[in-house]
């Protein structure tokens, strides 16, 4: 075995490291090549303009878009806000209805309770045991007033990947604006947004080895063109979308955390696959139980659930040696149960016996095989506590 660097970081879906690759394509942008992207009346800011936009055609053909409907932002959360508010605003005279999921991640859900407080009406569609929704059930609650839709691309506990161009064919057999909060798989699963029918999209750099503070909003231009108001107000930048100075630094960075995605998402998928199907069997003799899709989910999420153990036991054990999250959103003064387990029919006490393993690129299988061993050790080590 070879010598294992501690702590070891399996959260990968909450961020991801920054790749060493990214970081060279970012600095010189930092420094020399320090100009605003707007201010084109002199070289600086034309080199800047000229990466930006490198960028950008980068960006957009990872994904199947032309680089004109890419619209960049601080993250996925903000691509979310601007997503659904400014379009429930922009297309108000087509109706004031909204379909989501319980599961969406609390950037779309606390969004729609905001579009509910000022008049709108949203459905929260219902998730099986797997995560998924139900596509008849989709179909049933459009409704003339309906303007759009909005379902997460693959989500962020348990890993389930939507059925998104069926989603898709819905909403443009309905005329309705199909949006996918796609910040967990764009950079690790084949994302197309033409062919999945895809109108907005949005996902964030720092999800795929990138930089934080940087994200993007794909915005549909042709059949159907669609154009959400803005939130943001001020200098027009973005097509008058998104106004603000562009950070280019974290732009260039995130073109190339793209680039290399593109490259070596295949091999990467394969790896994880094999890592995680590895972990789960381990796991499960000693009484652990996947939650989510036992095959249509993210290669690199594993989400178990141990029975009469709390999570946060595990994590603490370990938190020295092993870096891993727990099924449950937590803050400094509550714990709450998972939104997403208990969505998929599970009680408090399978939501609170939850961990959530997110591997990544720089992981290597002497640190899975550790990760492993530990866990279990733990689990039994608790278990003979509570005995």
């Amino acid at each position: 075995m070879s010598e294992i660097k501690f702590p070891i970081y399996l959260d990968h879906h909450a961020t991801t490291p920054l790749d060493p690759r990214v970081l060279d394509a970012m600095m010189p942008y930092f420094t020399e090549k320090f100009g605003n992207a707007s201010s084109l009346d002199h070289t600086f800011g034309y080199k800047a303009s000229v990466a930006v936009e490198d960028a950008r055609e980068k960006i957009a053909n990872a994904i199947g878009a032309r680089h004109v409907e890419i619209v960049f932002t601080s993250g996925a959360t903000e691509s979310d806000n601007i997503a659904l508010l400014g379009t429930m605003s922009k297309y108000a005279d087509r109706g004031n209805h909204l379909i989501t999921c319980v599961t969406e991640h609390k950037a779309v859900l606390d969004t729609t309770r905001h579009l509910e407080s000022i008049g709108k009406k949203v459905t929260y569609l219902p998730i099986n045991e797997f995560g998924e929704i139900d596509l008849q059930e989709l179909e049933s609650v459009i409704t003339t007033e309906t303007v759009m839709i909005s379902i997460m691309f693959a989500n962020n506990e348990i890993g389930t990947i939507a059925d998104v161009q069926a989603i898709g064919d819905i909403a443009h057999k309905h005329n309705v604006i199909f949006h996918t909060d796609a910040a967990q798989a764009v950079g690790h699963i084949p994302v197309n947004v033409e062919s999945m029918n895809i109108d907005l999209m949005s996902f964030s750099a720092h999800k795929m080895y990138g930089p934080k503070g940087i994200g993007a909003l794909y915005i549909r231009g042709i059949k159907p063109r669609v154009k959400p108001d803005s939130i943001v107000f001020g200098g027009g930048q973005e097509r008058n979308i998104r106004s603000g100075t562009l950070n280019v630094p974290g732009i260039v960075g995130f073109g190339k955390a793209v680039e290399i995605a593109v490259k070596e998402t295949d091999s990467e998928n394969k790896r994880f696959r094999e890592w995680s199907d590895l972990m789960l069997k381990e796991f499960e003799k000693v009484g652990g139980k996947l939650n989510g899709h036992p095959t249509n989910r993210l290669s690199h999420n594993l989400n178990v659930y141990f029975p009469g153990i709390e999570s946060k036991a595990i994590i603490n054990s370990i938190s020295k040696e092993i870096a891993i999250s727990a099924g449950s959103a937590c803050t400094t003064q509550i714990v709450e149960p998972s939104h997403v387990l208990l969505a998929m029919g599970f009680d408090e006490e399978r939501a609170h016996s939850s961990i959530r393993i997110g591997i990544g690129r720089f992981n290597t299988k002497d640190e899975i095989k550790y990760t492993i061993n530990k866990i279990i050790s733990s689990v039994q080590s608790i278990s003979k506590i509570k005995i």
